[in-house]
């Protein structure tokens, strides 16, 4: 299985670097994974709606850019379905049942997805109705792929 992450922004922080290598080491033994940063578009100081808007969809459109037409794709959104573990590792292992071999997972930017990328997705998916600083989103997204891979192994994993 082929698993892109795409990231609106960029990682600075050692440790989000170090968790993010760990989990993409661990991954390494179950899929093919690729993480792709896209850059944030710039937000002028005081921006307002219509700024706003022109952000996500400057972002949108280089995200759309990156998806192939035959990836199933996942946008992490607030108001997407929320699952357990067991119910996400589930909906992996049904993907791939079905020849899924390409899924994309897309974690916005500090404005969230357009329009147009929100459409887009097959899935959207919410951890939770909290927000997240998108650095540490992608450390909790590659932890609940591996973590499914374990599950769909029958593989001891903490609890």
């Amino acid at each position: 299985m082929n698993i892109t992450v795409l990231c609106v922004g960029k990682l600075k922080e050692k440790y989000w670097t170090d968790a993010i290598a760990e989990y993409s080491k661990r991954l390494s033994s179950y899929c093919t994974l690729k993480i792709e940063e896209i850059k944030e578009a710039r937000l002028p100081d005081n921006a307002g709606p219509a700024e706003e808007e022109a952000v996500k969809e400057a972002e949108g459109k280089e995200i759309l850019r990156r998806i192939d037409k035959d990836a199933y794709v996942i946008s992490l959104e607030i108001k997407g379905k929320e699952l357990s573990s067991e119910q996400f590792a589930e909906h992996i292992e049904k993907l791939g049942i079905e020849g899924r071999s390409s899924i994309v997972l897309i974690i916005g930017g500090s404005l969230g997805l357009s329009p147009a990328v929100s459409s887009r997705a097959d899935m959207k998916l919410s951890f939770s109705p909290m927000t997240f600083p998108h650095q540490m989103m992608r450390v909790i997204l590659l932890e609940q792929i591996y973590r499914a891979f374990k599950i769909n192994r029958h593989e001891k994993y903490h609890k």
